[in-house]
């Protein structure tokens, strides 16, 4: 099946929810042992609840060996976000994760566009 546009734009998404979920979560661990009435932990569940629902319907367009590897980008947002939001430092190590985690998604991307031309040449 060959990976539908909409469902790459899916799990982009909620690999960006993924950045302010984990975000919610460093808040709300300054005020832990509280949990239930811990208002950011809540609202960090309550973005990966709707991530994982966004996660299901994403897979019905596309390959998991392409969408998932794609939602690796999520440690990109990750570091973006508590660079933006939590000012925390992003040094040469950390980008060049960066860059390997986008050449990573690249390669995959390009090796799943190679083996559907194939499967469409064994065909004709």
């Amino acid at each position: 099946m060959a990976t539908k546009l909409w469902a790459i734009g899916l799990v982009l998404l909620c690999a960006l929810m993924t950045g302010f979920a984990q975000l919610f979560f460093k808040i709300g661990a300054n005020k832990l042992p509280l949990i239930f009435f811990n208002w950011p932990i809540i609202i960090g569940l309550a973005i990966f609840a709707t991530e994982a629902v966004l996660f299901v319907i994403a897979y019905r367009g596309g390959d998991v060996s392409v969408l998932f590897p794609t939602f690796a980008t999520s440690y990109i947002w990750v570091s973006l976000v508590s660079k933006y939001f939590l000012l925390e430092s992003l040094n040469l190590f950390k980008w060049v994760g960066i860059i390997t985690i986008i050449l990573g998604i690249s390669i995959i991307g390009k090796g799943s566009k190679i083996v559907e031309h194939q499967a469409i040449k064994a065909q004709k």
